[in-house]
């Protein structure tokens, strides 16, 4: 089985101190090895990167407090690694801590960063072009191409788009939304800002509807997550494909539907995958395995013992 994935797997033998019969090893090829290095420093260096998305998350949150059983479910789109929790939760004690509640472990924001808590730039309507050079007759409303409203909602698209901007950060505990009435239009604008703060932190500037329902009660959003996004097609899409809906940012994505600023960590994923690592990932659970536990730094034999060494420490 290993020797379909030359690109990946390299076979070596090695002398045995207590038979005749050298040992068949198998391990990563150099180039394979220099990409898992690659990735390796990459999760070192953006550690705090990382860590200031957990903290702004905080500070997007009522009681500057979430769940971490509910940030396992947004773990994988910010970029964070599965053990999180275990490393990343306890190696930036300045920033945030992990603390019992009622409801179980929970990371809670230990500092308040004035510098973090600068959300994205307002939207700017791209001016169409013209063929004659003079001022617009009626306000336009800058959409996706093959995007058609009714005149009633692009104007309201146009009003909310007028209104000022409402900062989602909160620093006071406790009062979230500024004492907006639920279901005002107040409350629309600090929900929108709020859900691009958290797509502007993903890795690929999408998630999953069910994982921003999950957090409605922490950021005070309202029980109508999905229609409040589909409502803002100059923001958001809403991907019905699949049995679970994903929503986009919109300015994050170019006209071809292409990442405009990809991120460094995506980057590597992506060369991993044509390298032929999709392949494996496709393959038998044995072999996946296998790849993993090279990754941390075993060599194995394909005799009768297993495992040489092992180094199952993390860059996190």
């Amino acid at each position: 089985m290993i020797h379909r994935y030359p690109t990946i797997f390299q076979i070596f033998t090695i002398p045995s101190s207590s038979t005749h019969q050298d040992h068949l090893c198998v391990r990563l090829t150099p180039k394979a090895q220099a990409l898992a290095s690659q990735e390796s420093a990459l999760k070192s260096t953006i550690s705090t990167t990382l860590a200031i998305k957990l903290q702004k998350l905080l500070m997007l949150s009522s009681h500057h407090r979430l769940l971490l059983s509910k940030l396992v479910h947004l773990g994988p789109d910010l970029g964070l690694p599965p053990n999180f929790r275990s490393r990343l939760c306890n190696n930036h004690p300045d920033r945030f801590k992990t603390v019992d509640t009622s409801y179980g472990r929970a990371l809670e924001l230990v500092s308040w960063d004035p510098k973090l808590a600068i959300p994205l730039p307002p939207l700017i309507p791209k001016t169409p072009n013209l063929i004659v050079d003079r001022p617009l007759k009626f306000k336009h409303l800058s959409l996706r191409k093959g995007l058609n409203l009714k005149r009633k909602h692009r104007d309201f698209l146009i009003k909310f788009g007028e209104m000022p901007e409402i900062s989602p950060y909160n620093e006071v505990v406790g009062e979230l939304g500024l004492g907006f009435r639920p279901g005002s239009i107040e409350a629309e604008k600090r929900s929108c800002g709020l859900v691009r703060e958290i797509l502007g932190m993903t890795v690929e500037k999408r998630t999953l509807v069910d994982h921003l329902t999950h957090f409605r009660k922490e950021f005070g959003l309202s029980n109508k997550v999905r229609g409040m996004l589909v409502r803002h097609p100059e923001m958001f899409y809403v991907s019905v494909k699949g049995q679970r809906d994903s929503v986009f940012l919109v300015e994050g994505y170019d006209e071809e539907g292409g990442l405009l600023e990809k991120d460094e960590l995506l980057g590597i994923k992506e060369k991993l995958m044509e390298l032929g690592w999709v392949l494996v990932l496709m393959g038998s659970f044995g072999l996946l395995n296998l790849l993993l536990l090279i990754m941390v730094g075993v060599e194995l034999k394909l005799g009768d013992h297993s495992i040489l060494s092992l180094d199952v420490s993390t860059s996190y």
